[in-house]
């Protein structure tokens, strides 16, 4: 069998393997290089040793489907569309390609509602009831990606949000759930139509409780629709009530194809292993502290089926591609958060996936004699049935093994030996004989197609750009995203004016006119932050235009000073004109705190030059370069991004963006 270490202990960067056993791979350390070490066949006497038997005699359990990851439910890969090439592709590549990175067997994505998760906004493919656009967004282009470097991959949509019109003024889209289940299957079927994208698995609505005759309503409406081979998973939140629902409802029990649980320890429960249904943590990890990921993640990757029998583990999230200082920092596989200078860093749970993803195949079956080490650690195997064997062993300590949600209870892991015993149709007798020390993850393996790849070092990190312009001219970026404006409420995008007269023919739009049904706390404004959280004093220069009489508004502003699940909360200095003929400067997006306002004789319908200037303690205002306003802003974040926004969920244009530092 070969060894492969890919990783090793997050401080020391120390292990040993067999001498006799070939090695394909060397270690790697904790920061990314490799390391040479002899491997030594003896081992010191004290070391506890501890003997496993590897037989398939017995049978198999469960099949293995996969290790998998996730875009969407946070906006977390909002700058990567932006990268430049070779970058975007490098990145791909570290998280798709197999036998390269990652190689994730899974990638699941959000179906966009247009409301807030996590770290901003995702458009819908349907924004209105009469209205279908399958180019919006970039989780059609991150699919087809993925598809492209792995055509096997399986695919996975979920909503988060869903758009106002499926149910107004209320808090769920089930007021008609036929008509809620077509919206969900037209996702899927213009992923096929237009992207030619084949969606392997739907879910039902993340984090929330199970509604039991929606989840029937999507399987008749799936099957209608020829769409037998889509499987339902439920309920993306905890193994109950759902999983107590299976046992007395039929119906409800064969619709079902998964349950999904979310960070749920490395535990299922007794009622969900009675169904006899795929058991999958359907999100699982959030890596926040990266000196501590790998040792979370490797732990739950063997855990999870080791007390769990659940079968497939998706990360939370994919790829941490979302602006610096919204919460929560690198929490992807990958960090890519500056498309301006084409910097990322390749994470260590990339390769800890690696240990799984390349050395075992979804379909392959676990082997029955899978559990924990003697002294600490866990260990599992997997076959594919024909003579090939996978052996994964980690022995992360208690410290490091801590995820962000899964809080264990203490345990002890020292330095041992284990002897693998093979038997049954493997090898009659034989054996293996391995020292492990603290914090390592190894693969045992017949498979030998496995490498670490690597791409020439990204280039080196920069601020965001000081001076930056943005014309929103069609034919410079992908789908209908405009470079680097990231969402946090509504949704912005380039938009055409067919009959424009007056120099604006594109433009950036506000489109969503009604509040989604949300799964965060969105604000009751939109708004788009862009730039670098720790700008101060700026000059933002952007011509607008209110779409709606009266009531409308439209701003400006610099020094926000939040985002993502606070954005409703955001302060910053917030400069406001609106329809009925004045403006407003505010302190806060929800406009509580009004520091100034007067007469502006704008209207709607028109548009104007609107100018921010914030130095140190003052700031003022200019409207087609006339001063309109001068405060002081003593009690004003003192840094923050610069935004654009609308006064509610209306239609708002923007065009000719500038920002001066």
């Amino acid at each position: 069998m070969f060894p492969y270490k890919v990783w090793t202990n997050r401080l020391r960067a120390e292990g040993r393997l067999l001498l006799w056993l070939l090695l394909l791979l060397p270690p790697l350390s904790a920061t990314g290089s490799f390391i040479s070490r002899y491997f030594s066949k003896t081992s010191p006497s004290p070391t506890p040793t501890s003997k496993i038997i590897l037989d398939d005699a017995a049978g198999l359990g469960r099949v293995f489907d996969g290790i998998g990851a996730m875009s969407g439910g946070s906006a977390a890969s909002r700058l990567l569309i932006n990268y430049p090439e070779p970058q975007r592709s490098e990145i791909l590549d570290y998280l798709f390609k197999p036998n390269f990175g990652a190689s994730l067997h899974m990638l699941k994505v959000k179906v966009g509602g247009d409301g807030l998760t996590t770290d901003g906004t995702e458009p819908s493919h349907m924004p209105h009831r009469d209205e279908e656009t399958y180019s919006r967004g970039y989780e059609w282009w991150l699919m087809k990606e993925a598809k492209k470097r792995n055509p096997n991959i399986t695919l996975i949509g979920l909503p988060w949000s869903f758009p106002g019109w499926l149910n107004p003024g209320r808090s769920d889209p089930y007021a008609n759930m036929t008509m809620t289940a077509l919206y969900v299957v037209s996702w899927i079927l213009g992923a096929k139509k237009h992207h030619k994208l084949d969606i392997d698995y739907i879910g039902i609505w993340n984090d929330r409780e199970p509604e039991n005759q929606y989840i029937k309503t999507l399987r008749k409406v799936l099957n209608q629709k020829q769409l037998n081979r889509v499987k339902i998973i439920a309920n993306d939140q905890f193994w109950q009530p759902l999983s107590a629902f299976l046992q007395f409802d039929p119906v409800l029990l064969d619709a079902v194809e998964v349950i999904g649980a979310h960070y749920p320890g490395t535990k299922s429960d007794n009622d969900s292993l009675k169904t006899n249904k795929k058991l999958w943590s359907t999100e699982d990890s959030s890596f926040f502290k990266v000196e501590e990921v790998g040792g979370c993640w490797a732990h739950i990757l063997n855990q999870n089926y080791v007390n769990g029998q659940m079968t497939s583990t998706i990360a939370w999230n994919l790829v941490a591609s979302h602006y610096p200082r919204i919460p929560p920092e690198r929490d992807g596989m990958l960090t890519a958060k500056e498309p301006w200078s084409g910097h990322y860093v390749v994470e260590n749970p990339i390769w800890i996936t690696a240990h799984t993803t390349q050395f075992a195949q979804p379909g392959w079956q676990y082997l029955k004699t899978v559990g924990f080490l003697k002294y600490g650690g866990s260990y599992v195997a997997l076959t594919d049935g024909l003579g090939n064997l996978t052996i994964i062993i980690e022995t992360m300590s208690y410290p490091i093994s801590q995820c962000k949600k899964d809080h264990a209870s203490f345990f002890q892991v020292t330095d041992q030996i284990i002897i693998f015993s093979l038997q049954g149709t493997f090898i009659n007798d034989g054996t293996i004989t391995l020292k492990l020390g603290l914090d390592e993850v190894y693969t045992l393996t017949t498979i030998t197609t496995g490498q670490k790849g690597s791409h020439p070092t990204p280039p080196e990190s920069r601020p965001f750009p000081s001076n930056y312009e943005e014309n929103f001219n069609f034919g410079q970026t992908r789908g209908n995203i405009a470079p680097q404006f990231a969402d946090q409420t509504g949704v912005f995008e380039y938009f055409m004016n067919d009959q424009d007269t007056s120099g604006h023919f594109f433009t950036f739009r506000q489109q969503v006119t009604q509040r989604p049904i949300t799964w965060a706390d969105d604000a009751d404004q939109t708004i788009s932050i862009i730039g670098d959280h720790n700008w101060k004093d700026i000059k933002i220069t952007c011509d607008v235009y209110i779409e709606t009489p009266v009531t409308g508004g439209i701003f400006i502003a610099g020094r926000v000073n939040q985002a993502g699940s606070s954005i409703r909360s955001a302060q910053g200095v917030f400069f406001w004109i609106l329809a009925n003929g004045t403006y407003e400067v505010t302190s806060d997006l929800a406009s509580v705190r009004v520091i100034e306002k007067g007469i502006a004789n704008v209207t709607a319908e028109q548009w104007y030059t609107i100018t921010l200037i914030i130095s140190e303690t003052s700031a003022y205002g200019l409207l087609n370069d006339t001063v309109l306003w001068n405060a002081p802003i003593n009690s004003f974040p003192k840094k923050g991004w610069a935004a654009i926004g609308t006064r509610s969920f209306e239609f708002g244009q923007f065009d000719n963006f500038r920002i001066q530092i």
